[in-house]
């Protein structure tokens, strides 16, 4: 029987993955082969952002190639609604099943479901399309703890606070856990390694017919732990130190006005800038060390393909959700509104024509994610979505009409209890959004509730210290960049069906 040449899709999404931990003053600081292989090999893309966060909103906009303003699953556990494409719906209607190896953070919409359907008790569910062949949810994941436990591991599925046992550094004699000290399980048996065999085992069975798989790395995310060798490859005393340096403004005020993070490593009060110079250092090299095992692990799954023939078959678009501040401002997380949270790196593999150590400086946003699979499949992205196919950008071609600046959200709310920002600006749950305009010079940060704007000159101020939201020598630079941010919210408002007309 001839084989089917439609080609594979190998989608991977590595979990607060910072576009800063690979350029900047941390680049070279670790061996990243796989990373380096994809750039020689592909496209690497230098101005890539999220265009909301954290996790489920990230992965929501990912997947469904929408602006939040237009998905509104604007928190881990806001429901997608149910009536809006991902590419996984859509790729099925090319005939492929989209396999999730991992997770995709999606929480179910639940009309239509009893209030006591399972699904609903988690935030962690499966995004509409996909077919779960591994689990690994990182709060209510139990298939990677269970093959753990059948290794003969001991732990408790809960811990001290927000961090599981199984996170838990084992220190040498009775001494208190550091996060460089080594986890409880070997490397062989590590959340990184485990998905990877799982993911190759199953698609090895699968090499008869066209395959989509999406692969969800849950490292470098905390808590900051990792098996030896790698958590201590990379030596602290070696990196540069974070910038604490953090411009004056309400919002910062806010975000240090209570403990934050506390699931960062094992036993963290949530102080973020009490940390010592020393600990941030421990704690980047130790991220930095989770980077290279996830780089060590995506090294195999490229082999596999080249081993198996199917490199020059297979599409392989690798990202991250999100990024991480790693002590930036004295900031740690992603629920941020400065770069290091936004910028996250992309790579792509096109073996249809596209360039092979090529680099794209064009602003580009992770809602062209999905159309960019769909183009490269042969099928239309619905007209709802707002992103744009990279295919072009990847052949070395610039479309025309392309986006001179990238439209950023987060949503720093709760409807059920009021965050430390809610609570220290006086803002309601609905006035906690922020919308950001970044162009390749100039950042525009718009928060609700009257609180200040925030401007950032990135040609002299790349690190974002000095903010000129309250200069009056800037007030027509900040007027442009709120016009030209309404503008860009007006034009992508959700239009699914606003092209029908009935009766006209």
């Amino acid at each position: 029987m001839a084989r089917d040449r439609r080609g594979n899709v190998l989608f991977v999404t590595i979990d607060q993955l910072s576009a800063r931990a690979l350029t900047g003053p941390l680049a070279g600081a670790v061996p990243l082969p796989a990373f380096d292989r994809l750039a020689a090999t592909g496209t690497r893309f230098d101005n890539h952002f999220t265009v909301t966060l954290p996790c489920g909103p990230a992965r929501a906009s990912l997947l469904t190639g929408l602006y939040a303003m237009n998905h509104r699953a604007i928190r881990n556990g806001t429901p997608l609604a149910r009536h809006h494409a991902t590419v996984a719906t859509e790729a099925r209607k090319a005939g492929y099943e989209p396999l999730l190896f991992g997770y995709s953070d999606i929480t179910p919409d639940p009309e239509g479901m009893d209030p006591e359907d399972p699904d609903l008790a988690s935030y962690e569910g499966v995004a509409p399309g996909f077919r779960e062949l591994v689990e690994m949810r990182l709060d209510d994941g139990l298939e990677w703890p269970g093959h753990l436990r059948a290794r003969g591991h001991v732990f408790a599925l809960d811990g001290e606070g927000p961090v599981p046992e199984i996170y838990r550094p084992v220190a040498p004699g009775n001494e208190p856990p550091r996060p460089s000290d080594p986890a409880l399980y070997s490397a062989e048996d590590s959340d990184t390694a485990y998905l990877t065999d799982r993911t190759l085992a199953a698609l090895d069975i699968r090499r008869g017919k066209p395959w989509f798989a999406h692969v969800t790395y849950i490292r470098p995310h905390p808590p900051l732990v990792a098996p030896a060798p790698w958590n201590r490859l990379v030596d602290p005393a070696a990196l540069p130190a974070a910038d604490r340096r953090r411009p004056d403004h309400p919002f910062l005020d806010a975000w240090f006005s209570a403990p934050s993070n506390r699931g960062l490593f094992w036993g963290f009060d949530g102080d973020c800038a009490g940390l010592s110079d020393a600990q941030v250092a421990e704690l980047r090299a130790v991220y930095l060390g989770l980077t290279a095992e996830v780089d060590h692990h995506l090294g195999r799954l490229l082999d596999w393909l080249e081993a198996t023939g199917q490199a020059d078959d297979t599409l392989v678009i690798v990202t991250a959700d999100h990024g991480e501040m790693l002590g930036d401002k004295a900031m740690w997380g992603k629920e941020s509104v400065f770069d290091p949270a936004f910028a996250v790196p992309l790579w792509i593999r096109d073996p249809k024509g596209g360039r092979a150590g090529h680099a794209v400086a064009a602003l580009t946003e992770s809602i062209d994610i999905a159309p960019t699979i769909l183009d490269w499949i042969g099928r239309a992205p619905p007209d709802a979505m707002d992103g744009a196919s990279l295919l072009p950008l990847a052949r070395g071609e610039v479309p025309a009409g392309w986006r001179d600046a990238v439209f950023l959200e987060a949503d720093f709310g709760n409807p059920r209890s009021p965050t430390r920002i809610q609570r220290a600006l006086g803002l309601t749950e609905l006035q906690s959004g922020v919308a950001i305009l970044r162009e390749t010079h100039w950042k525009y940060v718009h928060f609700g509730g009257n609180v200040p704007p925030m401007l950032f000159d990135l040609a002299d101020d790349p690190g974002e210290t000095c903010d000129l939201g309250r200069d009056p020598a800037q007030a027509k630079t900040r007027a442009r960049l709120m016009a030209k941010l309404i503008d860009r919210m007006c034009e992508r408002r959700d239009r699914r069906q606003t092209r029908i007309l009935i009766g006209a």
